[in-house]
């Protein structure tokens, strides 16, 4: 399997090379050349399969060039019992006869994000060994909250590798902050900036198409690699948990393999549910994807009218890791439907750039238009959906997972679309305790309260045990302090590095 560059096709290179580099050279993100394909039989045989059998099996049709043992050896070394306190790794679980909810957040740090950084680190090593890299390898990561402390947890003390994460300052909820800023591990370093997610992404992406300063690096004896869903190795390991979703309806009798199933995610930049879209393209049943996104709406208004235009309000919303206003994965999705025509998508980036907005053509739109439904929730309809569906099922979801319930919910009210659906669920409710306890209870009833007291609340009404990495913050130092301008992103890299 090759991977081009949604910005100038003709670069072409393996997938090892494409995970180790992270963003091609002139700003384009890699892709495969072909979406391999599945059939209908091989998705019915991964009902009686492990999550481990199922992520081969999916991992095996892009990672070509990776032999069965580097494979197995980097999917056994993600996916275990003891990171995910459970055998299944993400279950699925019945909300009633035509709702399921994809638990993704079993992982370390309680977050969805676990799925694809348990696994990338080894991706990335073995990619490293396969290329013979010698320079050590520096993750540069922006986070909207839980890419951050997925990948700080992934790669502390990966050899051949050091991680800088940057978060906006204000803008996680205090528990993202403190699972970050109390990091442990010999070769990461944190980072808040002043301003919203965008400002990190932006001062990221600057620093990866800086050459002068990445020459500097590499005389210094480092590479820059990227662990935000830029990555390929990021998204690719994203696919596997849709086919398994799948296979679980299957084996539990609630759908006959062929069966069409919608899939509703929560996304602010793209990448889960870009993930979905991909599954569908290699032969997963889909009949529709909802793409849910709270008051930064702008993929919302994209998907209804074709352009998309970032010029607009930013909102802080107690969705955190949704407030984004530049959905980079969008431009992978955009390349496929418009047939993989390079320059189309450098235009439409370039004006992205430049002016804040592009309007796709009509033929793009059209695709979209066919499999996506586009919908926001804002704050008031996010802590409602948790409230009704606490008491309806005795179920409690963070507040990304009730964006797309509450949007899901509104799909249905407008379509009276009954098909079996699948909502990704991406966050476990402790990690966002306030805002839920609020929703459950009111606003008094936090009042006064700290985040570890609210655990134990949340934990005793929702008789739910609190996850041991969350209930171990308490004690733990807090290691990084800094706080920077946008503009003093790169030397904070070079600070780390000791690079002059």
């Amino acid at each position: 399997m090759q991977y081009n560059s949604t910005r100038d096709n003709s670069i072409c290179v393996n997938a090892a090379d494409a995970i180790k580099t992270g963003l091609s050279k002139e700003g384009g993100l890699f892709v495969p050349k072909s979406i391999p394909k599945v059939e209908l039989s091989q998705i019915d045989a991964l009902k009686d399969k492990t999550y481990n059998e199922r992520a081969f099996f999916v991992l095996g049709k892009f990672l070509t060039d990776f032999t069965d043992d580097e494979l197995w050896n980097c999917i056994n070394s993600a996916y275990t019992k003891a990171k995910f306190e459970t055998n299944a790794i993400a279950p699925v679980y019945e909300l009633n006869d035509s709702t399921y909810v994809l638990e993704l957040w079993h992982g370390p740090t309680c977050a969805f994000k676990d799925m694809a950084l348990q696994i990338l680190p080894h991706l990335l090593t073995t990619s490293m060994k396969k290329t013979d890299e010698s320079n050590e390898v520096v993750i540069l990561v922006a986070t909207s909250g839980d890419t951050g402390k997925a990948a700080l947890e992934g790669f502390k003390d990966v050899n051949g590798t050091r991680i800088i994460v940057f978060y906006p300052d204000n803008g996680v909820s205090e528990i993202q902050k403190r699972q970050m800023v109390t990091q442990e591990g010999n070769n990461v370093s944190v980072a808040a900036v002043k301003g919203n997610f965008d400002d990190a992404q932006n001062g990221v992406k600057k620093i990866f198409t800086d050459n002068e300063y990445k020459e500097l690096l590499n005389r210094n004896g480092f590479s820059l690699s990227s662990a935000n869903s830029i990555n390929w190795g990021r998204l690719v390991p994203q696919i596997v948990y849709y086919f398994s979703a799948y296979a679980d309806l299957i084996k539990a009798g609630k759908i006959v393999c062929g069966d069409k199933v919608n899939i509703v995610v929560p996304t602010g930049n793209f990448g889960n549910i870009l993930a979905s879209y991909y599954a569908m393209r290699m032969g997963l049943p889909v009949a529709r994807f909802i793409c849910a996104s709270n008051e930064n709406n702008v993929l919302t208004d994209f998907i209804n009218t074709g352009t998309y235009n970032k010029n607009r309000e930013f909102h802080t919303t107690i969705s955190p890791s949704m407030d984004i206003l530049i959905s980079s994965n969008l431009e992978r999705f955009l390349y496929d439907l418009a047939d993989n025509n390079d320059a189309l998508i450098k235009d439409w980036m370039e004006k992205l750039s430049i002016d804040g907005s592009y309007t796709v053509s009509d033929d793009v739109f059209k695709k979209m238009q066919d499999m996506f439904y586009g919908g926001f929730s804002d704050d008031a309809e996010t802590m409602a959906a948790i409230k009704s569906v606490a008491a309806d099922y005795d179920y409690v979801m963070d507040t990304h997972t009730a964006v797309a319930k509450s949007v899901y919910d509104k799909y249905v009210a407008k379509t009276a679309d009954k098909t079996k659906t699948i909502i990704a669920s991406t966050a476990s409710p402790f990690k966002f305790n306030q805002s839920v306890l609020i929703a459950l209870k009111d606003f008094d009833y936090v009042v006064g309260k700290d985040e570890f007291t609210m655990l134990d609340e949340l934990s005793d009404i929702g008789n739910m045990p609190i996850p041991k990495s969350l209930a171990e913050l308490k004690d733990k130092p807090v290691n990084f302090e800094i706080v920077c301008d946008k503009d003093e992103m790169r030397q904070i890299v070079s600070d780390f590095l000791a690079v002059d």
